[in-house]
């Protein structure tokens, strides 16, 4: 039977095990569904009672552009060393040593200002289980290698190619590009990041096939 939604919503409830946090990543390329998915999943396993899933998307990780502009990496936003990914393992670090009395936040990323913002996202010690999305969960060069190991489980999405990229340059649209901007965008900075991701594919727990993936409507 092909795995379904549903299929993925049992697995991610029996991550916590022994009282103890659990971490579950959601990589995949650009474009593939994994914000979707991780949104999905957290609404889906919060429904019923006090809420014990957190969503803390990698995306608070961008450098600033002000920095990016400094490095001279403005025009690759979105590639590996355009992130903060030495403070985005020493953050899963932080939620898996679970002191019981602190609250840990989390930088977000504000979708329209393409900035990240500080102290974005609390994390209560009743969260029991954190799903964390992003490209480059399952990288093992530099400072991301550290982020695998603080993951219970990886999860990668997959999507067939034309609609991946369909869905990556209709999101650059949404958020103030013109077609021929996010086309450009696309073929330039996300496809190459989009090959760096692909190859990571066999470090993942699971592959997630497109049919399991929530809908999206674009």
């Amino acid at each position: 039977m092909p795995l379904a939604f549903d299929d993925l919503v049992h697995r991610a409830r029996a991550l916590p095990r022994g009282g103890r946090r659990a971490i579950l990543g959601i990589a995949g390329s650009p474009g593939a569904g994994k914000s979707t998915l991780a949104e999905h999943l957290v609404r889906e396993l919060n429904k019923s009672g006090e809420p014990w899933v957190a969503h803390v998307p990698m995306d608070g990780f961008h450098l600033a552009d002000t920095e990016l502009e400094r490095l001279g990496r403005r025009d690759r936003k979105g590639a590996p060393d355009t992130f903060d990914a030495a403070g985005y393992a020493a953050l899963l670090g932080r939620l898996r040593e679970e002191r019981h009395d602190d609250v840990v936040y989390a930088p977000g990323f504000e979708r329209v200002l393409e900035q990240p913002l500080a102290g974005a996202i609390p994390v209560p010690p009743s969260a029991r289980l954190v799903v964390t999305e992003g490209n480059y969960l399952l990288l093992d060069t530099d400072a991301w290698a550290r982020v695998r190991h603080r993951l219970d489980e990886v999860w990668f999405c997959e999507l067939p190619e034309r609609e991946r990229v369909r869905r990556l340059v209709a999101r650059h649209e949404q958020f103030g590009k013109s077609h021929t901007e996010a086309v450009a965008w696309v073929s330039r900075s996300d496809q190459p990041n989009a090959e760096l991701v692909a190859a990571t594919r066999g470090r993942a727990d699971l592959v997630v096939p497109e049919s399991a993936l929530p809908r999206v409507e674009t």
